[in-house]
């Protein structure tokens, strides 16, 4: 029986399809399933692409480019397979990709994850004979806390910081991790589509770095209810910014734009906040526990109710995840799906 999917120089191909899987370079046909520059490279010929990710695709990828939009669980034929999109829950818009033959089905999960974000709609199982999983946090380690318990610690974070007339300033990625962090500091307030105030029981306001502003809008667009906001670029000069939180890329972290903030308190929010040798070398104050990707219980619960008789990992820890599942009686094995495996550091939860 013929594998539905090889790896390229390119990415993942389908030859009885003639596309790829989120691609690593240009290509004719990329099926991508979702809108992080990791997964959507620009300069390809057509895009297809599920519909809840065509507001974010098309602010990375310009009006220019040629993309078709399919909704979720809606079958499209390409030469001699069938392929349908299924919810992620990694970030607004994201899907796993089915394609199907006359004998076999595989599954392409992207990047995922199983726990509840209001942000994005919540992560579909999908049966298949192959599947196709990332390992970004493939190790027993990774076992995340609860999401609200962090939500609480980024509170009291920040209200310390009130206290000590200093600002917040909370690291985070711009696609997906910002949403969502406004839409649980949302939930926190009280604030809702019928409620909502200015701060509510939040310090103070919560203000956005540039990079954040134009897809913050787009989720506010699709309907996603978060806490109110405001752009740092609209400060008037002499802001007093104690008792302010500021959401801000990591790329920002040592630039001039820090300077505004005086004496602020740092923090990151990402999976890899578990270690702190990783907060050392983020360089901030505070490591908030807060992953867009699957933890190890996760990814082993998901990998069980997909069925599937065969397990591909990549990204990440890949090979200790094959690994594992060889010993418990999975054919499994590690595949690089892009050139080096090195994700993007300004998009998902990058080393």
């Amino acid at each position: 029986m013929n594998d539905l999917l090889e790896v390229t120089r390119r990415g993942l191909y389908a030859p009885a399809g003639d596309f790829f899987v989120d691609p690593a370079r240009p290509v004719p046909l990329a099926v991508v399933t979702h809108a992080h520059m990791d997964h959507a490279r620009p300069g390809c010929a057509c895009y297809l692409a599920p519909t809840g990710s065509l507001p974010f695709l098309r602010r990375r990828l310009g009006d220019e480019a040629a993309i078709v939009a399919l909704e979720e669980g809606q079958e499209t034929q390409l030469g001699a397979l069938t392929l349908s999109f299924h919810p992620a829950g990694h970030v607004r818009g994201s899907a796993q990709v089915r394609i199907a033959s006359a004998t076999q089905v595989w599954v392409v999960s992207g990047d995922y994850k199983r726990a509840p974000d209001p942000t994005a709609a919540p992560f579909e199982p999908v049966a298949a004979d192959v599947f196709v999983t990332e390992a970004t946090f493939a190790l027993p380690i990774y076992r995340w806390p609860d999401t609200a318990e962090i939500v609480a610690e980024i509170v009291a974070w920040w209200r310390e910081a009130k206290e000590a007339g200093r600002a917040a300033v909370l690291f985070c990625y711009a696609f997906g991790k910002a949403q969502r962090l406004l839409a649980e500091l949302g939930r926190f307030a009280g604030q809702g589509p019928t409620e909502c105030g200015p701060f509510g029981h939040l310090p103070g306001p919560v203000w956005l770095h540039g990079a954040m502003l134009t897809l913050t809008e787009a989720y506010r667009e699709d309907g996603v209810h978060m806490v109110d906001t405001r752009a740092v670029s609209d400060a008037p000069k002499g802001q007093d910014w104690s008792g302010a939180l500021v959401l801000a890329p990591p790329s920002a972290r040592a630039t001039t734009w820090m300077r505004r903030f005086g004496r602020a308190t740092t923090a990151f929010a990402s999976g890899w906040m578990l270690m702190r040798g990783r907060r050392r070398w983020r360089g901030v104050d505070r490591g908030f526990v807060l992953s867009d990707h699957a933890d190890w219980p996760e990814l082993l619960a998901t990998i069980a109710d997909t069925g599937a008789r065969r397990v591909l990992t990549t990204h990440g820890f890949a090979e200790p995840l094959a690994r594992y599942l060889r010993e418990t009686g999975i054919e499994a094995s590690a595949i690089q799906t892009r050139p080096g495996d090195v994700r993007q550091a300004d998009d998902g939860d990058a080393p």
